[in-house]
């Protein structure tokens, strides 16, 4: 494990709060700097607060801020997140919401745009919002919104983040070529789809690992990965060394991407002359633990 990563584990709220700033700071850049400016709509509950205020504004002539937008579409999921995902969970996401909605009225985009290009203003968005995003997600909170639906989506179908997002952000394109014309939602699609790229890198929780472990202790290594991973594993009995013919053990496992810097640790631990060998997988089926978030 990094320091970085064992720093957070050491110093979780911490670690928490301060992801919660670092999202607050790259949405709120992400939506004055690039977004706003190049008449591109963010993913999620942001776009939707961004459809919400420019047709209030151009349909009712009523000027409700973004920013309590909003926290208003977010009240509801946050109340389905603290029953179906955790207590400690929701608090945090809230935490981030009123961190967001505050630098998004604190932090103003620059005047004049520092690009008139769309284009760029929609990719350069995407970037820094996935970013945030990602590492928000990656370190136990959410943003709110479609977070916390595609984190309860990927628990049933195991659709990768990313995915769940643009499932869920068709309507926005929609919003964004009806108020803006086409191209706008050409400009959107682009955003989101650099966005969920990003959250994707960022995120690697939902990213899941074949291992193979070559032993002669195989019940140091079970124990160990067991008790600290909580993985099943299998067993396949009766292999054998070519070089010097010890007998073996040959063990199955699948873990997270986020779990990888603790599996070299155990095994380090528990077999120091173990052999394994990981590859990446798609998904899988049956029961996968997932910790708590």
């Amino acid at each position: 494990m990094s320091r970085i990563e064992q720093y957070f584990d050491q110093h979780e709220y911490a670690a928490r709060v301060g992801a919660a700033l670092v999202y607050a700071l790259c949405s709120a850049i992400a939506l004055n700097f690039f977004w706003k400016p190049g008449q591109v709509y963010s993913s999620g509950f942001t776009g939707l607060a961004q459809v919400l205020n420019t047709s209030l504004a151009r349909y009712l002539d009523l000027e409700i801020s973004i920013s309590m937008l909003l926290i208003l579409v977010n009240l509801p999921v946050l109340i389905l997140a603290y029953f179906k995902i955790g207590e400690r969970f929701a608090i945090f996401t809230a935490l981030s919401l009123c961190f967001a909605a505050m630098a998004i009225d604190l932090i103003p985009g620059p005047v004049p745009s520092w690009s008139n290009d769309p284009l760029l203003l929609a990719i350069f968005g995407g970037v820094v919002n996935g970013f945030g995003t990602g590492l928000a997600l990656r370190l136990g909170i959410s943003t709110g919104g479609l977070d916390i639906i595609g984190i309860l989506a990927r628990k049933k179908t195991q659709m990768r983040m990313g995915g769940v997002n643009l499932t869920f952000n068709f309507f926005i394109l929609l919003a964004a070529g009806i108020l803006f014309g086409a191209q706008y939602a050409l400009y959107t699609t682009i955003s989101l789809v650099v966005s969920a790229n990003i959250l994707d890198a960022v995120y690697n929780r939902q990213h899941k690992i074949q291992v193979m472990i070559v032993t002669e202790k195989p019940d140091q290594v079970i124990n160990q990965l067991q008790r600290d991973l909580r993985r099943g594993i299998t067993i396949v009995h009766g292999a054998e060394g070519a070089y010097n013919h010890h007998p073996k053990e040959v063990l199955f496992t699948v873990i997270s991407a986020h779990e990888r810097h603790d599996f070299r640790e155990i095994l380090a631990v528990a077999d120091p002359g173990a052999w394994a060998s990981t590859w990446q997988i798609d998904r899988t089926i049956g029961r996968f633990y997932e910790p708590k978030l």
